[in-house]
């Protein structure tokens, strides 16, 4: 593992009381970690990690990846991402995305639609609602009348957007910072990647990339292949992956989970798709297989752990650089 560029790991850890990980995040920066960046699905939200862990690591630099467009209010999502960027001047990066159908429509109630548009109108409301400015503006998705921030960051924040395929891969190049890409190899890197880059120099590529560091291939692989289906049924993802070139080793699943066979639809994954998609392997290994993600042009990689049985502590350190 290369000494240079970025290195960031997902928090919180899963199967430790929030509180209860203080001394793990501490640890982080002398264990060669740069960042840690949050998600926001059905377990913790977004920032209250990101700033517990501001005052724990004062060193690391803070993401969201990602904040749904759709669950919070545009002034609402402004404000949250201004407060954190007040608190951490210049070490926080707000990711927003679509999220999903799940997560918009089924858990939040709230209709999901027009994704790419969404997000760009959220960008730039968000570029100018962080600068201080007073914003009166309709977009084709929502209108703001006359939100002015009360709380300004001294800087504002640069915003990645969460992209897929190429609509909104190049919304990100060029509306945002750059992109965070998520569920994907290192060879579907150099395929997407320079979507990002037509928007100009300069763009910030990260990727979450999930690991599991052990050297039981059988148990990675099954605990991978739940977390696989549980995302590549979603719409979103099953298109990301039909583009990626994947129909016909992932056709099985999909029809198995179509008819309602789960078990059927898990154990129809191809163990080389769990090894294209998930790093799993001794430490060393997982340490190599990252770096290849950053050689194919991601610029910060964002371990996620998955659950194989090492404790979180231990996982951290196997894998700091």
């Amino acid at each position: 593992m290369t000494n240079a560029g970025r290195y960031g790991i997902t928090i919180p850890f899963e199967g430790i009381p929030l509180a209860e990980q203080r001394s793990i995040i501490e640890s982080l920066p002398d264990l060669g970690y740069t960042d840690v960046w949050s998600a926001e699905s059905n377990g913790a939200d977004a920032f209250t990690p990101l700033a517990l862990a501001s005052v724990w690591a004062p060193s690391l630099r803070l993401g969201t990846a990602i904040v749904p467009a759709y669950t919070r209010g545009p002034a609402t999502l402004a404000m949250c991402a201004a407060t954190l960027a007040a608190a951490a001047p210049g070490r926080f990066v707000l990711g927003v995305g679509t999220s999903s159908n799940v997560i918009v429509e089924r858990w939040n109630d709230i209709p999901f639609v027009t994704p790419l548009a969404k997000v760009r109108d959220t960008v730039r409301f968000l570029r100018s609602a962080l600068t201080g400015e007073k914003v009166t503006e309709t977009y084709e998705t929502f209108a703001v009348q006359g939100f002015r921030l009360g709380f300004v960051p001294p800087e504002p924040p640069p915003i990645l957007v969460a992209a897929l395929r190429s609509g909104m891969l190049r919304l990100a190049g060029r509306d945002a910072d750059g992109a965070i890409l998520n569920w994907l190899s290192p060879d579907d890197v150099r395929t997407v990647a320079p979507y990002v880059h037509e928007g100009g120099p300069g763009k910030e590529v990260a990727a979450r990339i999930f690991v599991a560091p052990t050297t039981d291939a059988e148990t990675a692989r099954g605990i991978a292949k739940f977390a696989i289906a549980a995302y590549m049924t979603v719409p979103v993802y099953r298109a990301f992956h039909e583009w990626m070139g994947r129909t016909e080793l992932l056709q099985p699943m999909w029809d198995a989970w179509a008819a309602g066979d789960r078990k059927a639809a898990v154990e129809s994954i191809p163990d080389s798709v769990v090894d294209d998609l998930v790093v799993h392997g001794a430490p060393e290994y997982c340490r190599e297989r990252v770096q290849a993600y950053v050689d194919a042009g991601i610029t910060t990689p964002i371990i996620a752990l998955l659950p194989v049985g090492v404790p979180a502590p231990d996982a951290v350190k196997m894998l700091g650089r």
